[in-house]
């Protein structure tokens, strides 16, 4: 029988220029709550063990270490914890499927501007935000985690070209910064 490695999406170093950090972040465990008809009463039932309730549209919470993140219509995944009993939902685990990125700083909104087309400012895209959007021609599950932070979260299969775009976003950044001083 072979043996199987577990290897992660990435290997990288954090990489700050021009005051903004890319890194690698893990999410931990990644379920995907899929709510079925009428399952709503029996799905609020077990979340609320975990003290969190199935997210509005475009938010996530958290409580401790569990956060629940809206994903799409009706859809929502739960991470950070192991999944309680979730009558009323299909729940499947992603945690091999996605991979994590994090890009905080006080340029953070401009880096990402250059790749994604939504209003990343604070007023239009608050702290616990989370919007399903395109990182240049890549899907992704952006969260706004902090003023200047975000997180993402993209196809593991994509990880290494998400980096590759926001190292490329910072070097020009880097470089108009060189540029005004």
């Amino acid at each position: 029988m072979p043996e199987l490695i577990a290897k992660p999406a990435l290997d990288q170093a954090p990489l700050t220029k021009a005051g903004v950090t890319l890194a690698l972040m893990e999410a931990g465990p990644i379920w995907s709550v899929a709510l079925l008809p009428g399952g709503d009463k029996a799905l609020a039932k077990g979340l609320k063990t975990l003290g969190l309730a199935f997210p509005e549209p475009n938010t996530w919470a958290a409580k401790g270490a569990a956060r629940i993140v809206w994903t799409g219509r009706d859809q929502a995944f739960l991470m950070g914890v192991a999944v309680p009993a979730l009558d009323g939902a299909a729940v499947t685990d992603q945690s091999d499927g996605w991979a994590g990125l994090s890009l905080s700083g006080p340029q953070a909104e401009d880096a990402l501007a250059r790749l994604v087309a939504i209003d990343l400012r604070a007023s239009a895209f608050p702290v616990g935000r989370v919007a399903r959007v395109g990182l240049n021609h890549m899907s992704m599950i952006l969260l706004r985690s902090g003023d200047a932070a975000f997180e993402l979260f993209v196809f593991r299969s994509m990880a290494r070209t998400a980096w590759h775009e926001l190292a490329e976003v910072l070097d020009h950044l880097a470089a108009r910064v060189a540029l005004n001083t």
